[in-house]
């Protein structure tokens, strides 16, 4: 078995395609002609989503609305987390929690993104 792809389930396919593109440069690798399905380029496993409208349609029953205390978030790994804050925040990211030294040598940012998920902008560890 491999890790193929993470789908998030959101409003706007294309809106939270153009706000990955434009906040964290990822390519947009496919959006299905109904938009309610997109993928972004992000190396062996794709980041996905799916449309509530389509979830709705085949009967699968998601939340619509971002946990204010979220179980997960995505990571995006950079050298430079400042210029990767500065560029996502001028996308219409919001910040959460800024540029932070963590105790075993990374440097770590949160941001939100306008759907809601909570994303991770990091250097690589040790």
């Amino acid at each position: 078995m491999i890790y193929r792809y993470t789908i998030l389930y959101v409003a706007s396919v294309p809106e939270t395609l153009k706000f990955y593109h434009a906040a964290f440069g990822f390519k947009i690798g496919f959006l299905h002609e109904g938009s309610d399905y997109g993928e972004l380029i992000t190396g062996a496993t794709k980041l996905a989503f799916s449309s509530h409208a389509l979830m709705a349609s085949i009967g699968k029953d998601v939340a619509t609305e971002p946990p204010a205390t979220p179980s997960y978030e995505l990571a995006f790994e950079t050298e430079d987390v400042s210029a990767g804050l500065a560029h996502a925040t001028a996308a219409g990211a919001v910040l959460v929690k800024p540029i932070t030294e963590m105790p075993w040598g990374q440097t770590i940012a949160y941001v939100r993104a306008p759907e809601g998920t909570l994303i991770e902008i990091c250097t690589p560890v040790g």
